[in-house]
């Protein structure tokens, strides 16, 4: 089976990185044994290993494929359903490589903001990883003697695209890969956010006054780093749900409320969002221009990030000129003064910021007195 018996509700699916991977790998054992497998172990980036099933698969002309069905769990979006298609052939030219492309269906990145060069394909970082390390565990030895070219592919996946932000965002031609655990949590249904409620609820019960609240895995891991002493009950995903977990943690009497976030989610708490989905508010590059310009930026920067799209671009610009600390710090700042402004002397406030690796990147506290 390819997920877990879980609440209703409460699903977890799989990221379009993660049956990417899945379609790689079953196409790199078709290419060895020249017959596609009908099931496939998968590595995610998380580490678990998943089998997945493979819809359909072939062996022609040298090159194997291999099709893997995108389940979204309870969280399903435009892409639940979509056939995740990878293409691999040999590169003798190249041994010990592994070149990974975009076909038909997949996005192209034409802006910076990313976290991608401008002309590559819309596959990102973690996901790009993960594909390659599941075709490297499949391929074994055959590496020694040659390369491999794996080409990703999403019939249909230009008409989904329509149905996200990435035009907006300057990826064209297709949907992107996504996916920094694999694993899709559905934090926009009402079972999520429920479970955000009795996260806080939980540390309440274990006599706890400090609550973590994390939106997503990458930040939970990079605050759980930065507080160790804390017990686990006091960490808590809230994905988009940050009304929900201050609320909660008001209503149980929380004392202490630290957050870890990245420049994106962040954003959207400083502008006053309070349900951070992508979906629901577009970011404020006003505000991100006016916090680079209180750091210094020259004036064309700040009207660069003003007329961008995305939070990273404008930390990204920011960290070119140096000011990547002092823009991190401001936005912090920030996120603290309109929280404060929306919960007064109700609980003492802590914002931890990280970069895109999971690196700290600000700090800022505020003792909830005024």
């Amino acid at each position: 089976m390819m997920s877990k018996t879980r609440t209703r509700g409460t699903r977890t699916g799989f990221t379009t990185g993660a049956c990417s991977a899945a379609a790689a790998r079953a196409a790199t054992l078709g290419l060895m044994r020249g017959v596609v497998p009908e099931t496939v172990e998968c590595l995610l980036p998380n580490g678990e290993e998943v089998r997945f099933p493979v819809c359909e698969g072939g062996f022609e002309g040298g090159i194997a494929r291999a099709v893997v069905v995108k389940d979204a769990g309870d969280d399903p979006d435009c892409t639940h359903g979509a056939h995740l298609t990878a293409a691999v052939g040999p590169l003798p030219a190249a041994p010990g490589e592994v070149w990974l492309k975009g076909g038909p269906g997949i996005g192209v990145v034409t802006l910076p903001g990313l976290g991608l060069p401008v002309g590559e394909a819309a596959i990102n970082p973690v996901p790009r990883r993960n594909i390659e390390s599941n075709v490297r565990i499949a391929a074994g030895d055959l590496l020694r003697i040659l390369g491999l070219e794996v080409t990703l592919s999403v019939p249909e996946g230009e008409a989904m695209a329509r149905k996200t932000l990435n035009a907006r965002l300057g990826i064209v031609g297709g949907i992107s890969i996504l996916g920094t655990t694999g694993i899709v949590r559905p934090y926009s249904t009402a079972a999520f956010r429920a479970s955000v409620i009795q996260g806080v609820e939980v540390a309440v019960a274990q006599g706890q006054d400090t609550v973590v609240l994390t939106t997503g895995g990458r930040t939970e891991k990079f605050v759980i780093q930065e507080l160790p002493d804390l017990a686990p009950a006091c960490f808590v995903q809230m994905g988009d749900f940050l009304r929900y977990a201050l609320d909660t943690a008001v209503r149980t009497g929380i004392r202490h409320v630290v957050i870890g976030g990245m420049v994106g989610k962040l954003t959207k708490m400083a502008q006053g969002e309070t349900i951070t989905h992508a979906g629901r508010a577009e970011v404020d590059m006003n505000l991100l221009a006016g916090l680079a310009a209180g750091c210094g930026a020259p004036a064309a920067v700040c009207a660069d990030i003003r007329a961008a799209e995305t939070a990273r671009y404008a930390a990204e610009r920011m960290a070119e000129l140096g000011l990547a600390a002092a823009f991190h710090h401001a936005l912090a700042c920030a996120v603290i003064d309109t929280l404060v402004g929306r919960y007064p002397r109700r609980f003492t406030l802590r914002v931890l910021v990280c970069d895109f690796d999971g690196h700290k990147m600000a700090e800022e506290y505020h003792d909830g007195r005024c």
